[in-house]
């Protein structure tokens, strides 16, 4: 399932950078898009640098899909579509929406999708092949050289994302929290997002019991659809 070991972002880059809150928080300015499981959408992906654009474009393309990409590229974006509706219909994801507070209910899939991803990263030897770091250099290398084919706002935050190892971030309960918190300010003053990172820590034990049994059944699913797409 995960991705083979491909080219690297310069370590000069990455090292710079790694888990640099400040452009941590500057790409979460930019960035609108409802689902925030980045990091799944990226493993759950076939590996293919096409396969990896379109299961991160898949948050900033709406509508019809028609032929505006190539092939492969589209089919990654209907493979994001699906595991969104796969999961915004599972009852174990269901389970963890009602954990969070009834006054930060309205955000919880918001939040879900952080705290699962964040739980992908911190058991990510569990379902990958390869280790984190090596899996979103190859990431951050495929939307660097492909960035002009990108969706606008995709595009603009690609640079942010590499050099603040955005998806290398998610392993920090604080990180989510400051991004969270970050997101909580674009809206209006009070918003229920502002320190929703807490819910993730008062819940920690039963969301990351969550996650443990959720993910190998939407790693089956995307794997089916993977499989039913070539035919």
């Amino acid at each position: 399932m995960a991705l083979a070991a491909g080219e690297f972002v310069p370590p000069s880059l990455l090292h710079s950078f790694t888990h640099s809150h400040i452009y941590f928080l500057h790409l979460l300015h930019f960035l609108r898009a409802k689902q925030m499981n980045h990091l799944a959408h990226a493993f759950l992906s076939d590996g293919t640098t096409a396969s990896v654009l379109g299961s991160l474009m898949g948050d900033f393309v709406k509508g019809p899909l028609d032929d505006r990409y190539a092939p492969d590229v589209t089919r990654g974006l209907l493979l994001h579509r699906r595991v969104d509706s796969y999961t915004d219909g599972h009852p174990i994801v269901a389970g963890s929406r009602a954990r969070i507070g009834r006054e930060r209910r309205r955000f919880a899939g918001i939040l879900v999708d952080m705290f699962y991803d964040h739980f992908l990263a911190l058991h990510w030897m569990r379902f990958a092949d390869v280790p984190l770091e090596q899996f979103t250099a190859r990431v951050y290398t495929i939307l660097l050289e492909h960035r002009s084919m990108l969706p606008d706002r995709l595009q603009l935050v690609a640079p942010y994302m590499t050099q603040g190892d955005w998806l290398g971030s998610y392993r920090e309960v604080d990180a989510i929290g400051m991004a969270l918190d970050r997101m909580g300010q674009r809206l209006k003053r009070g918003n229920a997002l502002l320190g929703s990172g807490d819910e993730l820590r008062k819940h920690y034990a039963a969301l990351e019991h969550d996650f443990l049994a959720f993910f190998p059944d939407v790693v089956r699913f995307a794997k089916q659809m993977r499989e039913e797409m070539k035919r």
